[in-house]
């Protein structure tokens, strides 16, 4: 597996030339309950993305963009959110910085408050016709800080997550809860952050969560390359 971080620039070149994808993983820094880790999204987008990288081979991991829109968690302390528009900006120009070079970029995003600058990031590098698109991990459970994101930070980092300090905390649906988050943010329905619950979190489940997250990155890695090879045919 290879990361950008310990990449000099001669062997970037030499990746770069030969078609290697460029993977950017995309977190943020916001409270994750009393006992997740404020890098949980960065930690969670880096381990898919060199996990996937592992697997398949002539891809680079760059070094995590570990700040974005977490308005939603203002009033936790710790939390430090630049903003929708700052995000799309900074994806915007480094879309753009990795295209010179590379043939191909992915963002691994893990926050789903970074949708939407995401999104819109996305279309603006599509319409200028840059080899850049998004990717986001499908994990399904409860929203946020608990039984799936704790699973995997215990399959990432078990000496980070304070499991004696584990509570559940909203439990409503997504639907129930969205209108309110966008509304209020998440501390006016949640005291301590958690949007779930641990409970029944383990290791075990969290290494499955990022195995089936990375073969489905690396499906959509190698569909890409598929049709690039059919694009130059």
């Amino acid at each position: 597996m290879t990361r950008l971080d310990r990449t000099t620039w001669p062997d970037a070149a030499r990746h770069a030339q030969a078609g290697w994808i460029l993977l950017i993983p995309l977190g943020s820094t916001e409270q994750h309950g009393p006992h997740l880790p404020l890098t949980t999204d960065t930690d969670i987008a880096q381990a898919v993305a060199e996990a996937a990288a592992a697997r398949r081979g002539h891809v680079v991991v760059a070094p995590a963009l570990s700040y974005g829109s977490s308005g939603e968690h203002q009033g936790f302390a710790g939390t430090l959110s630049i903003g929708q528009e700052a995000i799309e900006l900074v994806l915007v120009e480094l879309g753009r910085s990795a295209s010179i070079d590379f043939t191909h970029t992915v963002v691994v995003s893990a926050h789903g408050g970074n949708a939407l600058p995401l999104k819109r990031a996305m279309e603006r590098l599509g319409a200028e016709g840059q080899p850049v698109e998004a990717w986001t991990p499908r994990w399904g459970g409860d929203l946020h800080a608990g039984r799936t994101e704790t699973s995997l930070m215990l399959a990432i980092a078990p000496d980070r997550v304070a499991m004696g300090r584990a509570e559940p905390g909203d439990r409503r649906t997504a639907a129930a809860l969205l209108p309110l988050l966008r509304d209020k943010g998440v501390r006016a329905v949640s005291a301590n952050g958690v949007l779930g619950d641990p409970s029944g979190a383990s290791a075990e489940e969290g290494r499955r969560l990022l195995s089936d997250a990375a073969d489905d990155l690396v499906r959509t890695l190698d569909l890409r390359s598929d049709r690039r090879r059919v694009e130059v045919s």
